[in-house]
């Protein structure tokens, strides 16, 4: 029997229990019905931030960005595209530390863009700058897989 992972709703952020055998595309919310993997970065506030950090039993990239800097207009797409080879096995999400202030503070980001790797809520790895798809995915995987 496989072991249940929670998974939180991209889309309504119901906590959902899934089976770790069942993660995939065709997984779906058994509130709102909807897909809970995209393949996309999920943009949010910091009270779904919290949400997802704390009852994500998968590992949760964050990209902290700002709309102004053009570092993170580079890493954007390498984001997107992390999220599509990355998921399901990572919640890949995004936070606009321009409209999002108090929440930049909380994670201490003192330069853009930053990613930190959660799990179980508590901070794994963190680095700053842009990097490319091959980096990004190298770095993600030494720290899920040390």
């Amino acid at each position: 029997m496989s072991e249940a992972l929670h998974v939180v709703c991209p889309h309504c952020d119901a906590v959902n229990r899934l089976p770790s055998g069942k993660l995939g595309s065709q997984a779906k919310c058994g509130v709102c019905h909807d897909h809970l993997f995209t393949g996309v970065p999920l943009d949010l506030n910091g009270s779904r931030l919290h949400k997802h950090l704390a009852r994500h039993d998968l590992p949760v990239l964050v990209d902290f960005w700002a709309p102004w800097c053009g570092p993170c207009k580079y890493m954007a797409p390498v984001f997107e595209q992390a999220a599509a080879k990355l998921e399901p096995n990572l919640r890949l999400l995004k936070l606009n530390t321009e409209n999002q202030s108090a929440a930049a503070v909380e994670y201490n980001i003192r330069s853009i863009p930053t990613l930190v790797l959660f799990r179980g809520g508590q901070e794994q790895a963190r680095i700053a700058g842009a990097m490319d798809l091959a980096n990004l995915s190298a770095w993600v995987q030494q720290h899920i897989h040390p």
